[in-house]
């Protein structure tokens, strides 16, 4: 495997000296990641305080741009970071590795990026024109192996250059997209590298895709949490289930009891609303609703209360999946085209179709 890190240089410089503009005075059409290339990179600070670094690293030849906040003294002494004291990458933090939807809605709002329980937020984003993980669209996730591939790497081998954590408590979160990847291709495949861990899975799901590594091993040690909507588009009101019934058999295959299989695999679609719309109102808002309670839902001694989310749930989402595999849904939207957004007079803003 190959890692540079890029210190802090725009983005934007890959996209410099573009022609902006085609015959008769039209824009010309940028894709995702050339208007997410705009976005500066550097230092800035969350909503707990914590310093988040925004910056991009080659892996595997792909180029991955990454945000990690932390409190400043976390970050390794030669990030270069203002504060940081950290001289071992071995450090205390666990890690929570958020992976956006299609188009990267929640890259740039980074909704995990408040410690919590002692957990640092991650954010990678998807290195593609699309900004899809796994690339292709829809269900069809072509490039899958070797974006989980990437999303390990950097876990492995470029966390560690710039911030001091607890390499054995690495969770994460999938939203959209980033849980097809995620349920589709970085568990059979790279999970195997992070023992008793944990997955929520927001808005979207499918059964592996791929040869499943060391599965009884790793499904026996590792929780994961579904949860979705009653209005969820109609692409993945199919797969979610499937990915709930595949994974439930998983568990069989692994020697687990019922009992042991609903304590590890949950799964919640109660809130109304659409695509990601956890909490009844939006996506932005029902994402970051989810992320806000994420300790609650999978990590250790949680009680699997999400604050906020919409009615008719009473905020216990953590419901066994024997017995609750075929979920029902009502409506929901036929676009196959999870998220989308563009830059508007240098806003980053979603869009609705």
């Amino acid at each position: 495997m190959y890692t540079q890190i890029l210190h802090l240089i725009p983005l934007v410089s890959l996209v410099a000296g573009m022609p902006q503009r085609t015959g008769k005075g039209k824009a010309q059409q940028q894709t995702a990641q050339q208007q997410a290339a705009k976005v500066p990179q550097g230092i800035s600070q969350a909503t707990d305080g914590s310093t988040i670094v925004d910056a991009t690293a080659m892996i595997n030849g792909l180029p991955i741009r990454y945000k990690i906040a932390a409190p400043a003294a976390q970050f390794m002494a030669a990030s270069g970071v203002p504060g940081a004291a950290a001289t071992s990458p071995n450090g205390t933090m666990g890690v929570n590795v958020l992976l956006h939807g299609d188009g990267g809605t929640s890259f740039f709002d980074f909704p995990n990026q408040a410690v919590q329980a002692n957990t640092m937020g991650v954010v990678l984003l998807a290195p593609n024109a699309n900004l899809f993980w796994g690339g292709g669209s829809g269900l069809q996730r072509t490039d899958g192996v070797a974006h989980a591939q990437a999303v390990n790497d950097f876990i492995q081998t470029t966390m560690p250059q710039m911030v001091a954590f607890n390499q054995s408590n690495v969770v994460f979160t999938g939203v959209s997209g980033g849980s097809l990847l995620m349920s589709g291709f970085f568990i059979p495949t790279q999970m195997a590298n992070y023992p008793n861990s944990a997955v929520m899975l927001n808005c979207g799901g499918m059964p592996p895709q791929v040869p499943f590594n060391n599965a009884n091993a790793v499904i026996s040690q590792t929780t994961i949490h579904f949860q979705s909507t009653q209005s969820e588009l109609q692409l993945l009101q199919g797969s979610i289930p499937q990915a709930v019934t595949a994974y439930e058999a998983l568990g069989t295959q692994a020697g687990l009891s019922t009992d042991q299989i609903n304590a590890l695999q949950t799964v919640d679609n109660t809130p109304t609303g659409g695509h990601c719309e956890f909490d009844g109102q939006g996506f932005v808002s029902g994402v970051q609703v989810m992320a806000s309670s994420y300790s609650n839902v999978v990590q250790p001694g949680g009680n699997g209360i999400v604050t906020g989310i919409g009615a008719p749930s009473t905020g216990q989402v953590k419901t066994g999946v024997v017995g609750n595999e075929q979920l029902t849904f009502v409506g929901g939207r036929k676009r196959d085209t999870m998220e989308r957004r563009w830059v508007v007079n240098g806003d980053w803003v979603v869009t609705e179709d």
